[in-house]
């Protein structure tokens, strides 16, 4: 695949076009780098939000042992590490939902990488019944994200899609 066909219309209509399309484009692909890569690649060109990225669980030195590690994203820089239930990300993987923020300034404990970013959508990635990363999506307009968003972006990664797949952290 060396192109996306992203057709006009609403989201509901984008989401249902490329999502088949992405799954063709990392289909055989071993590579979990180079899977997200193209992900956010592929997101950013049907949607153009602000941020779009991953965020990995690796193991640290920190109290619970693990963090949120910046993986695969299209963008301007990112925080680096993110701690277990600290901002929106660390909300996803501790609480195991998609989480949408409307305004992420009235969002708790959010934090700000970017202070163009206003609104967000997480959503965690299983391998097995473990989140092992989340997909993070942000806009620099309020309220760019709902449940239509989530539905769809859950269909990406469906709980077991990286279960046969073979990748180490």
């Amino acid at each position: 695949m060396e192109k996306l066909e992203i057709p006009k219309g609403d989201k509901v209509q984008i989401y249902k076009s490329i999502i088949p399309q992405i799954h063709a484009l990392i289909q055989g692909e071993e590579d979990l780098y180079a899977n997200f890569a193209n992900v956010a690649a592929a997101l950013k060109e049907a949607f153009g939000h602000f941020w779009i990225g991953f965020y990995i669980v690796k193991p640290d030195s920190c109290e619970y042992g693990k963090k949120l590690v910046l993986g695969p994203f299209q963008g301007p820089i990112a925080c680096t590490r993110i701690a277990f239930g600290k901002g929106v990300c660390g909300t996803a993987w501790r609480d195991r939902r998609t989480v949408v923020v409307y305004d992420v300034e009235q969002f708790p404990g959010h934090i700000a990488c970017s202070s163009h970013s206003k609104s967000e959508i997480v959503v965690p990635i299983f391998s097995g019944s473990e989140v092992f990363a989340v997909l993070d999506i942000d806009s620099t307009e309020l309220g760019s994200f709902d449940d239509t968003d989530a539905k769809y972006l859950e269909k990406l990664f469906p709980q077991g899609f990286w279960d046969s797949y073979q990748f180490s952290l």
